[in-house]
């Protein structure tokens, strides 16, 4: 559970507690199993439709092209839709329509203020994609090796991320990939399976790259979530394929400039 915090830790560091505390939210994250899907409120999926932006459903693909269409407005107000654009270009087609949002504003209802963020990578983020009438999330974090001192502090850190320590789930079909240049890749599948939470997240697939100088690269790709807040029904599967998100892990376009 605390890899899946580390995703999307750097969306709340700034706002501050106890408005929007990112340890809270996924402190009672937790997994809709997949027979709950077709059990969805009606009434709360038309409740969501009326006050979010909607796009049309784009069909899911396999491994193809990169797309160029254009992506979605902003489902928020002051929201910026440059870095989903500059994303879109590296992704396959079918994906889906992509838009920057921030799930503090989503789930806790922080204001953009208490929501700002400081990226460090080009496109790091939090990004909607809407497809076939759901949402799943596409998250992007890269943080440098004195980001990750000041968050780990001087604790150990496991190199091989596919062993979990005492009291850690499982992480299911685990590769651990060692580049030609030394970096590392690590990816797995999380059923997100921890009980009974709000929000409720569905399945998910998890990459980390290491990076030279000590620094880190994080990707989610979610399902999605439900709960009140959600922008749609969760999706029948993450965004990305494994092969996809590993492309999109190799991708120096997600990295600083040197």
């Amino acid at each position: 559970m605390n890899d899946v915090r580390e995703l999307l830790g750097r969306a709340a560091e700034d706002a501050g507690p106890p408005v929007i505390s990112t340890e809270a939210v996924y402190a009672r994250a937790a997994r809709v199993r997949w027979r709950r899907r077709a059990a969805v409120s009606a009434t709360a999926v038309c409740a969501v439709a009326a006050g979010a932006f909607v796009v049309p459903g784009l069909s899911g693909g396999q491994e193809q092209s990169p797309r160029t269409s254009s992506v979605a407005a902003p489902a928020k107000p002051g929201a910026t839709g440059e870095r989903a654009r500059q994303l879109t270009e590296l992704l396959p087609r079918g994906v889906g329509s992509v838009e920057q949002v921030s799930l503090a504003v989503i789930i806790k209802h922080a204001t953009p203020e208490q929501a700002a963020e400081h990226p460090y990578g080009p496109l790091d983020g939090q990004y909607a994609v809407r497809r076939d009438g759901g949402v799943g999330y596409l998250t992007v974090d890269v943080r440098n090796a004195a980001a990750l001192a000041k968050k780990f502090g001087d604790r150990p850190r496991e190199t091989d991320l596919c062993k979990v320590g005492a009291g850690e789930p499982a992480r299911t079909d685990c590769v651990r990939e060692v580049l030609p240049d030394g970096r590392v890749l690590t990816m797995w599948s999380d059923a997100m399976d921890y009980g009974d939470g709000t929000p409720q997240w569905g399945p998910e697939l998890v990459g980390r790259l290491t990076l030279k100088g000590g620094g880190q690269l994080a990707v989610r790709d979610s399902t999605g979530f439900e709960a009140g807040t959600a922008l749609g029904p969760l999706l029948k599967t993450p965004p990305l394929t494994r092969a996809q998100l590993r492309t999109l892990m190799l991708s120096p376009e997600l990295l600083p400039e040197k």
